[in-house]
C-alpha cells in the first residue's frame, strides 16, 4: 500500500460514485438512515472508530446491510475511497 497521504482523492471520488453512491449519495445512507458517512455518525457507529483503517475494513469486509467490496475493488481503490470518505465526512 501507499502512505495515507498519497491517497488519490480524485480516484476515491470516482470509486465512491461508481460503487457507494447508490446507498451513500451525499454522505447519507438510504438503507439505515442514521448510519451516514458524516463524521459524528462514523464516530458513533463504525467499528474501529473515525479513521481510514476502520473505513477500509468496512469497505473490504462489509457489515450488516453493507456488502463486502474486497473482491470487487483493489487495495489502492479501497485506500482511495476510504481517504475520500474521511475527507468528505466533515463536508457532507
Amino acid at each position: 500500500g501507499r502512505p495515507a497521504l498519497a491517497a488519490d482523492l480524485e480516484n476515491g471520488e470516482s470509486v465512491f460514485l461508481g460503487n457507494c453512491a447508490a446507498c451513500h449519495s451525499g454522505g447519507n445512507n438510504s438503507v439505515v438512515a442514521e448510519k451516514t458517512l458524516k463524521k459524528a455518525a462514523i464516530e458513533q457507529y463504525l467499528t474501529g472508530g473515525y479513521n481510514a483503517a476502520a473505513i477500509k475494513t468496512q469497505v473490504t469486509n462489509g457489515k450488516g446491510s453493507m456488502p463486502a467490496f474486497g473482491d470487487k475493488l483493489g487495495p489502492d481503490d479501497i485506500d482511495d475511497v476510504a481517504a475520500y470518505v474521511l475527507d468528505q465526512s466533515t463536508k457532507w
